[in-house]
């Protein structure tokens, strides 16, 4: 199983970070699929072959991605999904 992890510390207030990670969450749901649960801070996306967990803490959000074989080909595109994402709207 591949994976990567990205991270992005934030300045803006948590509720705000918490909104936008919805958005990218609903982002990868209706790119790849992925289903999206809350916990918290912590949220789990599932689908198939693609796992991933997004956790903000008190000064950054940590997305970590694991693919599955089929999905490896992905790795590209849903990474660049994730950082132009972060990189737009976390800071």
């Amino acid at each position: 199983m591949a994976w990567f992890s990205v991270s992005r510390t934030y300045t803006q207030p948590r509720d705000e970070v918490r909104n936008t990670a919805q958005e990218l969450a609903d982002q990868l749901e209706r790119q790849y699929g992925v289903r999206a649960r809350w916990q918290g801070d912590v949220v789990t996306m599932r689908g198939n072959g693609v796992d991933g967990r997004l956790e903000i803490d008190d000064e950054a959000v940590h997305v970590k991605v694991s693919l599955g074989l089929m999905a490896r080909v992905f790795e590209g595109p849903i990474r660049r999904v994730v950082d132009d994402y972060l990189d737009r709207y976390v800071s």
